[in-house]
């Protein structure tokens, strides 16, 4: 009996052994973010953004985002869907005669792998280049296929609310 145990021991501790021995399973490492490189691309996205807002292309606008994305604007329930939120962009497009446009900046900009976060901000400029309104926005990106595409965004304004 005792013998047995010993050869259990030994057996035991063997495996032990080689168990210390194999190789760890492996762990993804997190790929390093070009930090500067991210920033030029999240800003030409923008740029983008606005380009198509003021050409009134809501196709375009809605290509920033992925097909399941949410976005959140003032005064409204969120847009779930880049269908949905591309709904929501044409119909502001629609009833907008201002000639008013958008320009946006990132302000600060946070990623970790394949998710991106941009703080940023907006500026309406009337058609005589006067600003009508400003504020931030805030945006999560998530890359695929090599692409950022926006899954979630948030805007507020700066401008005090008028009153009704």
């Amino acid at each position: 009996m005792k013998s047995q145990n010993l050869i259990l021991a030994f057996f035991g501790m063997c495996a032990i052994i080689i168990a210390s021995c194999t190789q760890p399973q492996s762990v993804s490492t997190p790929v390093a973010v070009d930090m500067d490189q991210l920033k030029t691309e999240i800003q030409a996205m923008e740029d983008g953004f606005a380009a198509a807002e003021k050409m009134k292309d809501a196709d375009a606008v809605a290509a920033y985002y992925a097909e399941d994305a949410v976005s959140y604007h003032r005064a409204q329930d969120p847009s779930v869907g880049r269908n949905a939120i591309r709904d929501r962009i044409a119909s502001r497009m629609a009833k907008d005669s201002s000639g008013n446009h958008n320009m946006y900046k990132v302000v600060d900009l946070f990623a970790d792998g394949d998710l991106a976060v941009e703080i940023g901000s907006w500026t309406e400029v009337k058609p005589d280049s006067t600003e009508n309104d400003k504020g931030f926005y805030l945006s999560v990106f998530k890359k695929k296929d090599g692409k950022y595409s926006c899954i979630r965004d948030m805007s507020v304004s700066t401008k005090p609310e008028e009153k009704k």
